[in-house]
């Protein structure tokens, strides 16, 4: 299999993955959620990626990670921000690097206050944590790309805590052993992947990396504004993204969007 069959997924996360844990210090945004997602990207790509990314970091003198949460809040090392005209001027540049590279958002947000309505009274402590749905989700929707294209997928995600780490290996094997996680009667219109699909698709193990690995902070960034769509599709770092096709959601007809785009869940039961 050459490289150019090869994907890898940079993932990261957003909220809190436990159903019943309170969020302090309150959200400024107002989110309460918890999502999983990233950028999907061909290994032949992703030294030019980074390269570019190298040319950003240069030109603006930046020798730290590039944090969305930082970066939105003007704070820590991107107190800078502050500054009218260099927020103005940085975000220009940032935004004209991730519409530039070869990526594509993929992400599954799932909304805590409907997430709670729909399963609480049902399953009580015995529902799962959030992160099992988001990351069984995510990765059919990036399998099911990579394999129109007769591709491999590989995942690559921000290490977070032992447990949490240990979990995200154990959902990978469970959808190359048993297959997507839920009822197969209710689902079933989404055109799930089997087992047997993910063992064609799915690719060696899933990797830990840290926060220095440029393409995971790639996937830092463009995980907020998708996650940010799921409340509010006027925001203006999600319309951009999706105005230049760098969303799987800009790429796919209408028919397709349930079955392969970016998943908004539970958040008709709020």
């Amino acid at each position: 299999m050459s490289s150019a069959d090869s994907y890898y997924l940079y993932l990261d996360d957003s909220g809190i993955r436990f159903p019943d844990k309170q969020q302090r210090p309150v959200r400024e945004d107002g989110l309460d959620h918890f999502a999983l997602g990233g950028i999907l990207v061909r290994e032949d790509d992703r030294s030019d990626i980074i390269d570019a990314c190298k040319e950003l970091r240069r030109k603006w003198r930046i020798t730290y990670p590039l944090r969305s949460s930082d970066m939105r809040g003007k704070r820590g090392h991107f107190v800078w921000l502050a500054e009218r005209s260099a927020h103005d001027a940085f975000f220009a540049d940032l935004n004209g690097y991730l519409c530039s590279i070869p990526v594509i958002g993929f992400a599954a947000v799932v909304d805590r206050v409907g997430y709670n309505n729909r399963y609480e009274e049902k399953y009580g402590d015995k529902r799962w944590w959030m992160c099992k749905t988001a990351f069984s989700i995510l990765i059919e929707q990036a399998a099911k790309y990579v394999a129109e294209r007769g591709g491999r997928l590989k995942i690559r995600f921000e290490e977070s805590g032992k447990k949490e780490d240990r979990a995200i290996i154990e959902y990978w094997k469970d959808l190359k052993s048993v297959g997507m996680p839920f009822d197969s009667i209710t689902s079933a219109k989404y055109g799930v992947l089997r087992a047997e699909d993910f063992q064609c698709v799915l690719w060696g193990e899933p990797e830990r990396q840290t926060k220095k690995s440029p393409l995971l902070q790639i996937a830092d960034v463009y995980l907020y504004p998708m996650v940010r769509g799921g409340y509010d599709k006027q925001y203006i770092p999600y319309k951009i993204l999706m105005d230049n096709a760098k969303i799987i959601d800009a790429l796919l007809s209408e028919d397709k969007l349930a079955s392969c785009g970016v998943k908004y869940s539970c958040f008709d039961v709020r």
